[in-house]
């Protein structure tokens, strides 16, 4: 039986390498493409006649935003979703004015509650490493951090619970905030809308304990958004406070398999901070600070940091021996298995528990923002493909108002087609991102 070594030579040196390499090479070494077969080609739009045509099989990237299943797709989120988010901070740029960097905005974060003491590591001041609950000094790099002190006393049908409903504490939380806004402002609530907008990105991520934390930038605007201007009465002072009642108030209630009722509310843990557009180029200064350059990249590293391999699964959970087999902290698993459980009584199933399994309850997604805080990722991808059609029209020397596109394709299969394949696209890929960054690092030699 061949090796992987000789299955690799092999591929190597057959006939058709170099025009597989070349599919690779313009997915950027997708790490599970979609194969599809036909045709593309540009018709003359008055006569029909052919001016160009593409056929046979080519490679579509596979989209995955998570960096664990597939590193070149989620680089390309990231960078999708720093340019959206950075559009809404420093504006300038895809339809945003630059005067949102003069309205009120703050970076906050949103925690989960705890569900029983876990496993900590907390440094003072002076870099001492404080004892965890169970007597212990952990050190960073210890497993342990962020599982139960006692597992069998955690409240995991509860945490599970509160991951399930995140996103409706958040769509609760939105509300409320415009509530407290306009109390705060002395106007009724229901003319809160002709007055002022509230705007937002927002990122989730996981935390150690599995259960995730929300960050998001807040920007008060006008009534039409970043094109008009806030209220005389909107500041940074009166959107703090503001945000932490809201965050203090939002509770939602639901009910454990027995019946016993259990209230839902946000973390202690509430952080908010002013974001400054002057301050130094850091996500955060010696003041504590927020400043507008790095923050777009930090939220849009969380977008694709998914859940990791020490977390949950990468794919869906299809029975009981799938989570048996998964390579997972015990915490983790017991998340996982009480997702399975709940999701299998009557009552839950409108949650949809099992199919959130892998992710450990959590049902919502990892980047949302407000109608109007800046672009969306539809208007970001169809820029670039309205990009690249113009180069090929250019290159060719045909007119884009005489021209019609005509793409005839069909679905043959996802990922490649064997181990020899996926182990030199990988080698493609690592290639194509270290030649990015030492093309980064000579443009930005500071």
């Amino acid at each position: 039986m061949l090796t992987l070594e000789d299955r690799i030579t092999h591929r190597l040196r057959s006939a058709d390498y170099a025009d597989w390499r070349t599919k690779v090479l313009g997915v950027n070494g997708c790490a599970k493409p979609i194969r599809l077969a036909g045709a593309h080609q540009l018709q003359d739009k008055t006569t029909g006649r052919v001016l160009h045509h593409v056929g046979g099989e080519i490679f579509v990237p596979c989209g995955n935003r998570r960096a664990a299943v597939c590193p070149t797709c989620s680089d390309r989120y990231a960078a999708d979703a720093f340019h959206l988010i950075r559009a809404g901070l420093l504006g300038g740029t895809k339809g945003v004015p630059e005067a949102v960097t003069t309205r009120p905005r703050a970076f906050l974060t949103l925690t989960a509650p705890s569900f029983g003491p876990v496993h900590t590591r907390q440094v003072t001041l002076r870099g001492r490493v404080r004892p965890c609950t169970c007597g212990e000094h952990h050190r960073e790099a210890d497993p342990r951090l962020g599982t139960p002190v006692d597992p069998d006393a955690y409240d995991y049908e509860g945490s599970v619970l509160w991951q399930a409903h995140a996103g409706l504490l958040w769509q609760r939380f939105v509300m409320r905030l415009r509530r407290e806004l306009a109390r705060r402002a002395g106007i009724p609530n229901r003319e809160f809308a002709d007055t002022a907008r509230v705007s937002y990105g927002k990122v989730a991520e996981y935390q150690r304990r599995g259960l995730v934390h929300f960050h998001a930038i807040v920007r008060l605007d006008g009534p039409e958004g970043p094109h008009t201007p806030p209220p005389a009465w909107a500041s940074a002072e009166l959107l703090e406070d503001a945000l932490y009642a809201a965050a203090a108030a939002v509770e939602y209630e639901t009910f454990r398999p027995g019946g016993e009722i259990l209230t839902l509310r946000w973390g202690a843990q509430v952080d908010v901070r002013r974001i400054y557009s002057d301050t130094a180029a850091e996500v955060e200064d010696e003041a504590g600070q927020i400043s507008e350059p790095r923050l777009a990249a930090y939220i849009a590293k969380y977008a694709t940091k998914g859940t990791g391999k020490t977390e949950a699964a990468d794919t869906p959970i299809r029975s009981e021996l799938d989570i048996a087999r998964l390579t997972v902290s015990e915490h983790h698993r017991r998340m996982i298995q009480t997702c399975w459980d709940l999701g299998g009584l009557e009552p839950y199933a409108e949650l949809h528990l099992r199919r959130w399994a892998h992710m450990l309850g959590f049902r919502g997604h990892f980047l949302t923002k407000s109608r109007r805080y800046s672009t969306t990722f539809k208007v970001i991808r169809g820029d670039r493909r309205a990009y690249r059609l113009a180069e090929t029209l250019d290159r060719l020397g045909l007119d884009p108002d005489t021209v019609l596109v005509v793409n005839d394709w069909t679905f043959q299969g996802a990922g490649y087609r064997d181990d020899a394949e996926t182990e030199l696209a990988a080698g493609i890929a690592a290639r194509i991102r270290d030649d990015r960054k030492s093309k980064y690092r000579k443009e930005n030699p500071s």
